[in-house]
């Protein structure tokens, strides 16, 4: 179960918060947003409280999300089901429109609902807005049991070949707050459907943010004692996964988290989203509830 951080003392988070929003103010910072945290009714009204919130004390968030879920629960409706390779969705064109309507429609829409609600001044986008994203065919490679590399090809699944930062900027210096849905475009028009967690990491770096936060629905990073891991290198990361630690399903995630590091965004947080006001927590407390990743040799909260 996560940390729930019960009896935490407001006015002692208020405190420690003050300093870091003063080191923070006119930053910008990039939040995953997925899982856990867009399904429990509390936990989106906490997350909805926590970027208003960041915007009023002077941040600049941007909101990009997944949807996963909700186009399974479509595509059952209509009585469809779609493959996944290693996590990823296989998505020929009848899949495209149903993950097009639904992210960035209903979801998308819902999102920025929410966030207004509380406050907010939430303006929804897809990649395909103002080309945001430009997008290139992603061709996934993958060992057979011989060991030969084969290319997977899975449809209408892109990667993030650009990002139109003016689009975002203008935003950004306003009252809005952009919230993404991960679909992008390329030279012909062609709609991708790509990895929320990927579309977060090139948008923090082509905007050079502060931080990349990816809310997940697990605690972090744990060493080989299933121990949190708060705050690594992108060394100590890099042996991580050479030495098997970081495996499976988190290595994507980690992988995006560290090629944004890499790529020149500050530091980049994966924080446990079933914690309420997770984002904040990890932004504006010592202790944070997720792990930190910099390009620091050694790293510590920042």
């Amino acid at each position: 179960m996560p940390h729930q951080h019960t009896g935490i003392d407001k006015a002692q988070i208020l405190t420690e918060a003050l300093p870091y929003i003063q080191r923070f103010s006119g930053k910008t910072l990039v939040v995953k947003y997925g899982g856990n945290a867009m399904t429990d009714p509390a936990l989106e009204s906490s997350f909805a409280r926590d970027i208003v919130l960041l915007k009023t004390v002077g941040l600049n968030p941007i909101v990009v999300h997944g949807g996963g879920p909700q186009v399974d629960s479509f595509l059952k409706q209509l009585g469809r089901e779609s493959e996944r390779i290693d996590g990823m969705r296989v998505t020929d064109p009848a899949t495209m429109e149903v993950v097009e309507m639904v992210l960035g429609g209903s979801v998308n829409k819902s999102i920025v609902n929410l966030i207004n609600k509380h406050g907010g001044r939430a303006i929804g986008l897809t990649g395909k807005d103002g080309n945001l994203l430009r997008a290139r065919k992603l061709l996934m490679e993958k060992a057979d049991e011989n060991g030969s590399v084969q290319q997977i090809d899975l449809g209408l699944v892109g990667e993030v070949v650009g990002v139109k930062t003016d689009v975002l900027e203008m935003f950004t210096q306003s009252d809005f707050i952009p919230v993404i849905a991960p679909l992008g475009v390329d030279d012909q028009g062609n709609t991708y459907n790509i990895n929320a967690d990927l579309v977060a990491g090139k948008v923090a770096e082509a905007l050079g943010a502060e931080k990349l936060i990816l809310l997940t629905n697990i605690t972090g990073v744990l060493d080989e004692n299933k121990n949190l891991l708060t705050g690594l290198s992108t060394q100590e990361v890099d042996h991580l996964i050479e030495t098997g630690v970081i495996y499976g399903g988190m290595i994507p995630k980690v992988g995006c988290a560290l090629d944004a590091v890499k790529g020149g965004v500050v530091s980049a947080h994966i924080v446990d989203g079933r914690v309420p006001h997770a984002t904040l927590l990890e932004i504006f407390t010592d202790h944070g509830v997720g792990t930190l990743i910099t390009n620091r040799s050694k790293a510590v909260k920042s």
